[in-house]
């Protein structure tokens, strides 16, 4: 009996020692409304799938513990399919952040794809090398994961998402040789793979917002219970240092991501910050986002 319970626990350490180290937490929502097709059951399969290579899958060899996969929403939405097993989509992808010593989350990417076409078949293979290009499934789905950790390391430590970064730059290069759209350097699309990378990874200009993210998240929000006055002063640098990349490099994809994603909650949270950060900041808001001016002049109220 000894030996059956050491051999099980063996057995079971040696299942958990093979499991990779999940890093990510996403749910996968298939709008398939338009779709024209009697078969509804393959976006049920296509949700297991995506969600199963998502989340399955050993993206870093950071150990996570559960509490701290990143978590993410990704809402695909099947504009047309004109015919079997090929799909264009567009894709809404989300991720938030844990904010320290508290339960509340912040939104940290809120990025729209508007331009994605895949072929996609039931139990097909979901293969995936991040050093060729194999099909527009998954070299898309690994493009947002990466996307996804490196944002979260940038949030953590200065510029700490870069291996993560040029991970996804190589997937976006090796994908140039498909015809699929939203990997190529198209000048009048710049709100696709290629260009948020780019900003992301290999543009100087955009580092302040790199930087942003970690003043931000680590020196403002998870300082805001500890050390509050510190904190609205490192949310307030983290803007400027938006606007300076806007001023060089006006409604770049990067600003705009950063922007879409904070809006709401800089509004919110500066509500209680003193009055001269709060105009300093709804200065500079209103030249980087003028379009949510009503929003910010709302700090002003308290």
């Amino acid at each position: 009996m000894k030996k059956y319970f050491l051999s099980l626990f063996a057995i079971c350490m040696w299942i958990t020692w093979q499991s990779p180290a999940q890093q990510l937490n996403f749910n996968v929502t298939i709008n398939s409304e338009r779709a024209r097709t009697q078969d509804r059951e393959i976006f049920d399969n296509m949700k297991t799938a995506f969600e199963q290579f998502l989340n399955g899958r050993n993206w870093t060899d950071d150990e996570f513990r559960p509490e701290e996969r990143i978590k993410g929403n990704l809402l695909i939405t099947i504009n047309d399919m004109p015919q079997v097993g090929l799909f264009s989509a567009t894709v809404q992808i989300q991720t938030v952040r844990p904010v320290y010593g508290s339960n509340y989350e912040s939104l940290m990417f809120n990025f729209a794809d508007r331009n994605w076409t895949f072929e996609y078949t039931e139990s097909q293979p979901m293969e995936f090398n991040q050093f060729s290009y194999l099909n527009n499934v998954t070299s898309l789905l690994a493009y947002y994961a990466y996307i996804a950790l490196g944002l979260d390391y940038d949030s953590f430590s200065p510029r700490g998402g870069n291996p993560y970064f040029e991970i996804a730059s190589n997937i976006v290069a090796n994908a140039q040789q498909s015809p699929r759209p939203g990997w190529n350097q198209n000048p009048s699309d710049k709100r696709n793979r290629y260009w948020l990378s780019n900003d992301l990874f290999a543009s100087q200009v955009m580092v302040p917002i790199r930087d942003a993210y970690y003043l931000y998240h680590r020196r403002g929000m998870d300082m805001l219970t500890t050390k509050p006055e510190e904190a609205y002063k490192n949310i307030l640098e983290a803007i400027k240092k938006v606007s300076e990349a806007n001023q060089v490099q006006p409604n770049s994809i990067l600003t705009i991501s950063f922007m879409d994603a904070k809006s709401d909650e800089i509004s919110k949270v500066l509500k209680g910050a003193p009055m001269e950060i709060r105009e300093e900041a709804v200065e500079v808001l209103l030249r980087v986002d003028p379009n949510n001016a009503r929003k910010y002049n709302d700090i002003l109220k308290g």
